[in-house]
């Protein structure tokens, strides 16, 4: 398979172009390193410093003629689509609507998109992809949007765009400084031997699941005709079992402090992954212990 990689030099994205070359795929990777880290660029696959919103994208795509593009080139950071949405925006939505430009009609777009910003809270059971989406931040709202971007694509195009709504991935690669995935904030202070700290009273429940385990699901869905798939674990984490857990890998035995719950924390919010497991025959193999010892590992 020929695959173009946006944000190929990013945490999830330098995954799936690791996992794509491992099978024998042509990758190309476009990145415009605002986020991403040449360190994490293999060198088996071609790189282009190129931002999504560029026009010269359709170039390389009509040079390359990918059979798919793994579209994982995004702003990621929820404060920052708070302070800066027009930001936000022209990345998430006018980012992807190039990106579907580009593909034309003979390549495959799989589009990363957020189950945490999306849904909102999940007060009673885990979420489904039909619920009704309730985002609380423009980050949220521009992946619905680019979403909404993708379906219609595939009713206008005949095309059969995928999208894939993440939980909260975390794994070797993220940098507390650029995701600010907590696990990744608590890790590297364990490493640094600073002190950590829990935003309220740390009952706050999320869906974590292992990077490797997403770039499976990524590669399912380049195979997949069209649908929009959760992948996570379905499993309730608390901040404060997470950072138990954290110690635990790292022998780290200090408490951590408690501060102040911040504005618009969710409560609860975990992903029903059911639909991906019936259609694309995924599910998490990596258990949270597991996979806090690999990232350990990768840092420590």
């Amino acid at each position: 398979m020929r695959a173009v990689v946006t944000g190929g030099a990013g945490f999830i994205g330098s995954h799936v172009v690791d996992a794509l070359l491992a099978r024998g795929d042509e990758v190309v990777v476009v990145d415009n390193l605002a986020s991403g880290r040449r360190e994490n660029l293999a060198k088996q696959a071609r790189f282009e410093e190129l931002d999504i919103r560029d026009e010269r994208l359709a170039d390389l795509f009509a040079e390359v003629r990918p059979d798919v593009c793994l579209h994982l080139a995004a702003q990621a950071d929820v404060s920052t689509s708070v302070a800066e949405p027009v930001y936000d925006a022209e990345v998430n939505v006018l980012g992807t609507i190039r990106v579907l430009l580009a593909a034309g009609t003979g390549t495959k777009v799989v589009f990363s998109s957020t189950g945490g910003a999306i849904y909102g809270e999940c007060d009673e059971r885990s979420a489904r992809e039909d619920d009704v989406r309730r985002p609380l931040a423009p980050y949220g709202t521009a992946k619905l949007a680019a979403e909404e971007y993708l379906a219609t694509w595939n009713r206008l195009h005949g095309t059969s765009h995928v999208v894939l709504r993440f939980g909260n991935v975390y794994g070797p690669r993220q940098l507390a400084a650029l995701e600010g995935g907590v696990i990744a904030i608590f890790l590297e202070r364990m490493a640094a031997g600073d002190s950590t700290a829990i935003f309220g009273d740390g009952q706050q429940s999320r869906d974590f699941v292992y990077v490797g385990d997403v770039t499976d699901a990524v590669l399912r869905a380049a195979e997949a005709d069209g649908g929009v798939y959760n992948v996570g674990t379905g499993v309730d984490t608390t901040i404060l079992h997470l950072h138990e857990q954290c110690r635990r890998v790292s022998g780290d035995a200090r408490e951590p402090a408690f501060e102040p719950p911040r504005a618009g924390d969710l409560k609860r919010n975990v992903l029903d992954i059911s639909r991906i497991r019936r259609d694309l025959g995924w599910q998490p193999a990596t258990s949270l212990e597991d996979g806090l010892r690999l990232t350990w590992d990768s840092i420590s």
